[in-house]
């Protein structure tokens, strides 16, 4: 067992390594140059759209698709978790303060690529046998592919979902939570994760409905919270903020010396962390957030795609700078503390007091509940594509995964964690050997289907924004290609109807 969790070590270390690394960040600045820094030059068309986006047809039970903003809040939501607290406290207390800095410039380019596979989600999606829309990786794969004439796309979605699927298995969100509530509140942890799982559970039962409704609740709610917990901790130590910044950008290229317990980084320990940490946060790359994107009710596909770039922005640019500037800034980062323990640290001493670990938990909570619900979406899109052809035994397989599966899976790890000894590092070996799979899969597809983002790019930018462009007036928005099973939904979808 030993030599395997060594083997397994080393292989997660290669897949999350360089190789992913590079792949990611090549991927976001070929979109980026290609695309003429879209991003930055029409970024206020972006939250002009946000604020148009809320009136979009909400009514889901009608439609099968919710609201832009409310799908932005979904994706926001799963994006939005530990990798934000404790992710940003791990990279800091590896590679020192510089690691912020190469956050930033990953979230820049990782910005179009958001964007990318959001309208490439969009502009595939699929209406099932009950009127409702569901995209991302796995459709646009599938349906890609067989348009540019490209085999194995079947076999890649699939791949994709089997493997994303799989981290259903290895959750670790609901140990990460309880530890800290456990922590806090002095609260036996394994009661903690049992409430915990029951509140998830309450509200993944009531559907997408539900969770879209709660999500655009709960993310601003939580966003205020810790945005303005972590501003006052800046306002008190604003004597602090200029060597703060100066240690963030002279540490993006110098490497650190030893304080304290700070073992000290090269700089390519300081880059490579950085990155990395700002790809785990914003996941701009990985396909989760175009499953969640493509239930939006948008007329052009590029609409949503602008939620994506705001998707990275607040994510990296706003929560996880928030992060690192309070645990610089109060001089934190030097105690030899790491992961969400440093950052309960760094409140606690912004705060002076035990009120800041009280803000940090409660915004875990909040952080980790969103990304709760929002897998569940990314669960659920992935079994609806696995059972796709077999209507009859895929509504089962959802009402599996929503009653029984999801959240039990992580509630029985933390359970044998806690109670029945198991290394967590373990648990994450195997969670982030399934995350980095699909992540392969999507880099791939979003590169050779990058043809058909520009296109619809380009025409947005000629029909919408009224730019000099030497596209076509006309362009097909919402792909026409069908598979078999799609073709039986909507045979199904007519003979209901004609019933009634």
């Amino acid at each position: 067992m030993d030599l395997l969790l060594s083997i397994l070590e080393k292989v997660v270390g290669i897949l999350w390594g360089w190789p992913l690394t590079v792949s990611l960040i090549s991927l976001g600045v070929y979109l980026s140059i290609r695309g003429k820094f879209w991003q930055f030059f029409h970024f206020k068309e972006c939250l002009k759209f946000m604020k148009q986006g809320s009136s979009g047809n909400d009514d889901y039970h009608k439609t099968g698709k919710i609201s832009g903003v409310k799908a932005l809040s979904i994706a926001c939501g799963a994006a939005i978790g530990v990798g934000n607290i404790g992710g940003v406290s791990s990279a800091i207390a590896l590679g020192g303060p510089g690691v912020l800095f190469w956050m930033w410039v990953t979230a820049l380019v990782g910005m179009m690529t958001k964007m990318a596979e959001v309208t490439l989600g969009v502009h595939y999606r699929s209406v099932d046998q009950n009127g409702k829309t569901f995209g991302g990786p796995t459709y646009y794969i599938e349906k890609g592919f067989k348009e540019l004439g490209l085999k194995g796309g079947k076999i890649l979605a699939t791949l994709f979902a089997l493997s994303l699927f799989i981290e259903l298995f290895f959750g670790m969100e609901n140990y990460t939570v309880s530890e800290a509530i456990a922590s806090t509140f002095h609260v036996p942890q394994i009661a903690a994760a049992v409430v915990y799982w029951a509140v998830g559970k309450s509200i993944v039962l009531g559907g997408l409905k539900v969770i879209s409704k709660a999500a655009s609740i709960i993310v601003p709610t939580m966003s205020v919270l810790y945005i303005a917990g972590g501003l006052f901790i800046l306002i008190k130590t604003f004597p602090n903020l200029p060597n703060t910044f100066a240690l963030i950008f002279q540490g993006a290229f110098t490497p650190m010396a030893a304080v304290g317990g700070f073992a000290g980084s090269a700089f390519i320990i300081t880059m490579r962390t950085g990155i990395a940490r700002g790809l785990y946060s914003n996941e701009a790359g990985w396909g989760t957030s175009p499953m969640a994107h493509s239930t939006a009710d948008v007329k052009h596909p590029v609409e949503q795609g602008m939620m994506g770039v705001l998707e990275v922005f607040f994510d990296t640019f706003v929560v996880c700078s928030i992060t690192g500037l309070v645990i610089i800034n109060t001089g934190a980062w030097s105690s030899g503390a790491s992961g969400a323990t440093l950052s309960l640290l760094a409140f606690n001493m912004g705060f002076g007091g035990e009120i800041g670990g009280i803000v940090m938990t409660i915004a875990l909570v909040l952080f980790c509940l969103t990304t709760h619900f929002g897998w569940f979406v990314f669960f659920e899109t992935v079994l609806r594509y696995l059972f796709r052809g077999n209507n009859k035994w895929k509504e089962r397989a959802v009402v599996i995964l929503k009653v029984f599966v999801h959240g039990t899976a992580s509630l029985i790890l933390t359970i044998a964690v806690v109670g029945g000894g198991w290394d967590s590092s373990n648990v994450w070996l195997f969670a982030d050997l399934a995350t980095s799979i699909p992540t392969y899969i999507n880099i791939l597809a979003v590169f050779l289907l990058s043809g058909k983002f520009f296109q619809l790019l380009h025409h947005y930018n000629k029909t919408v924004l009224k730019l000099p462009d030497k596209s076509p007036d006309q362009v097909v928005l919402f792909s026409q290609t069908k598979m078999p099973y799609e073709e039986k939904d909507e045979l199904e979808r007519a003979a209901a109807a004609a019933a009634k």
